[in-house]
């Protein structure tokens, strides 16, 4: 171990330059990083330095502490953090972020982090890499449910290369521990069946003892609850510490007091060569993640050929992803399948079958299922999560959104969307989940229209890299077919992401359908004697609209778009969105989609109560011809 001497120097240059940060910034987090840096300099120069393992800090805020830490390992410049923490858009954000050399995943909502890493734990075991992953958070942060979904998931799956590090200062946001929420942290992870151990979080020595300790275990995860004090280190902050004042949580000092502060935290000239040498020897690299570009092929995916299901067949997407799900599976060991208790109702229990080893169940634990998957992504799995759409796009939409800041490669595949869903009820009625994801930048939404366009979408998604949402109805339905009869999107379809799919060509109205509703107008149409009139188009990405359905409205001048979401929201609104921007103004439009909750009943009956049914959809194109 290196000498007291040298991790006294370190620790105090680092504060020095997490103070400056947050001053200079006149922002920040000061109290938590100062707690942390000492247990974090242990890390990073026992640990780290030495076995190159991951880190994912879920309680982010701490940034100063960990961008200080960096800087002080030679990173990047102490000047250059210190000036741009916080600042015009640099890459020092307020919580850690991927942009910065030496960190894994960005944190900020807390929770998110320690799932991520428990995820990015079972991906190396997956892949019999040996190295630990280290995770960090605050005592507060344990609060949060996704931690103790995220503590029962790594007791189920052993995950002893897991080791949590818990900045122990009893102080939260607005007051100590004991005031806001009390919480026996201890208890808890003894309870979750962990390996729970104590420190001295500011002892360089009982830090190390209990890191090895914790690396010796067999068979549980670890956590450790390292004793600390809110802003350890400076006096004007570490005095209200002691007393469990949340003062310095989330305050920058003045310029008094940091400079009162430096005062304190100084360090000899030769102090500072002898910690130069040491870091000299030490040799630090950081690692950088190399980002893919989105949507471009992943390298070695092997794609077998697609199942081809025959005009006759009568199933649903369910079922055709399911298998489409198990064929890349079988060819590819680094496509693995999460569910939440949902494995046969999202049809990945078909992989389950003959890859019990890459079907990881997590539980009634949807926002942890969507974080484990995002870790698992940055440990170089290819991870397909799956649930109802309702809970995909409510409950774990904030983990969902952190895979999109993180630029991970999540598939989430969601079964039982919009009326779809039938006897269930609106509890269970997933009508606006695209909305919920419009605004993720980095995820593409895509919904297939038939069994054989799904399954040829899930293999797509699989082999090009990016955040996917698919979203899929539950009901069974005929394969859409072409003018011949034959499946429409069989063996000659290529599914290319962003283009529309012409089904038939038409002239006085263009007729735009999402997901069943494209069988649901194709029925429509063939209902009609001059059914040659309709343009007809199915629409499965629905982040935006093509030039071929643009073109053709402004040729008819009349458009009629069908979904199964609510007509307010989602693909209605990016249609609008398009023909805006695009300055096509189309002389009739009907948007035709949900309008309200329905109640429990089955498919048929609420399309037609919708109107999104082809009785429906036959008067409006009567209508407009």
């Amino acid at each position: 171990m290196h000498s007291q001497k040298v991790f006294n120097t370190f620790t105090n240059s680092a504060r020095q330059t997490a103070l400056q940060m947050v001053t200079s910034a006149n922002s920040g987090h000061p109290g938590g990083s100062f707690s942390s840096i000492d247990f974090l300099s242990v890390l990073y120069l026992e640990k780290i330095a030495k076995n190159h393992a991951p880190i994912i800090v879920s309680n982010g805020h701490i940034s100063p502490a960990i961008y200080a830490i960096l800087a002080e390992l030679g990173v990047f410049s102490k000047k250059l953090v210190i000036e741009e923490f916080r600042k015009k858009e640099s890459i020092f954000e307020g919580h850690v972020s991927i942009d910065v050399p030496g960190v894994f995943y960005s944190t900020g909502p807390l929770g998110v982090g320690v799932s991520a890493a428990a995820g990015l734990a079972k991906a190396l075991e997956i892949q019999s890499d040996k190295r630990p992953v280290y995770a960090i958070m605050g005592d507060g942060e344990a609060q949060e449910g996704q931690v103790y979904e995220m503590a029962h998931f790594a007791a189920k799956y052993n995950l002893n290369n897991l080791i949590l590090l818990v900045d122990y200062n009893q102080v939260q946001l607005t007051d100590s521990l004991k005031n806001t929420m009390p919480i026996d942290l201890k208890k808890n992870f003894q309870a979750f069946a962990w390996n729970v151990y104590e420190c001295d979080g500011h002892n360089p020595k009982s830090i190390l003892e209990t890191l090895n300790k914790a690396e010796e275990t067999t068979k549980k995860p670890s956590v450790i609850l390292c004793n600390t004090i809110m802003g350890k280190g400076a006096e004007f902050m570490e005095s209200e510490g002691r007393s469990h004042k949340a003062t310095w949580h989330g305050k920058a000092p003045s310029q008094e007091l940091m400079v009162q502060a430096l005062k304190e935290l100084q360090n000899s000239k030769e102090d500072l060569q002898e910690l130069k040498r040491f870091l000299k020897k030490l040799n630090f690299k950081a690692l950088k993640l190399k980002i893919p570009k989105k949507l471009s092929k992943i390298p070695k995916i092997k794609v077998p050929k697609s199942k081809i299901y025959s005009a006759d067949t009568l199933t649903d997407c369910r079922s055709a992803y399911g298998e489409a799900l198990k064929e890349m599976a079988l060819e590819n060991p680094n496509i693995v399948a999460l569910t939440a208790d949902l494995a046969g109702s999202v049809k990945t229990n078909k992989l389950q079958a003959v890859l019990p080893s890459h079907h990881i169940e997590c539980g009634i634990s949807e926002q942890n299922m969507v974080s484990v998957s995002g870790g698992m992504s940055r440990g170089g799995l290819i991870p397909f999560c799956s649930t109802f759409g309702v809970f995909m796009s409510s409950r774990a939409k904030d983990q969902a959104r952190v895979n999109d800041i993180n630029h991970t490669n999540v598939k989430m595949v969601a079964t039982h969307c919009g009326l779809s869903v039938g006897e269930d009820g609106p509890t269970h009625q997933a009508l606006d989940d695209v909305n919920a994801f419009l605004g993720h930048p980095n995820t593409h939404i895509l919904e297939p229209a038939d069994p054989n366009q799904c399954d040829k979408i899930i293999r797509y998604i699989a082999s090009h890299y990016g955040n996917f949402y698919v979203r899929m109805g539950r009901h069974k339905f005929p394969v859409i077919t072409d003018k011949y009869g034959d499946p429409a999107f069989g063996k000659s379809y290529k599914f290319q992401y962003g283009l529309s799919d012409r089904l038939q060509k038409g002239s006085k109205v263009t007729l735009v359908a999402v997901g069943a509703c494209v069988y649901e107008s194709q029925q429509a149409i063939y209902k009609l004697n001059n059914f040659r009139d309709v343009d007809f188009f199915a629409l499965s990405s629905l982040n935006h609209i093509d030039s071929k359905i643009l073109k053709s409205i402004k040729k008819t001048s009349k458009l009629i778009l069908v979904a199964d979401q609510f007509v307010d929201t989602g693909v209605f609104s990016v249609m609008s969105n398009a023909l805006i921007h695009n300055k096509v103004s189309p002389k009739k439009i009907s948007y035709m989609g949900v309008k309200r909750y329905h109640r429990s009943a089955n498919q048929k009956y609420l399309y037609k109560e919708a109107r999104i049914d082809s009785d429906a959809i036959k008067k409006q194109i009567k209508k407009f011809i």
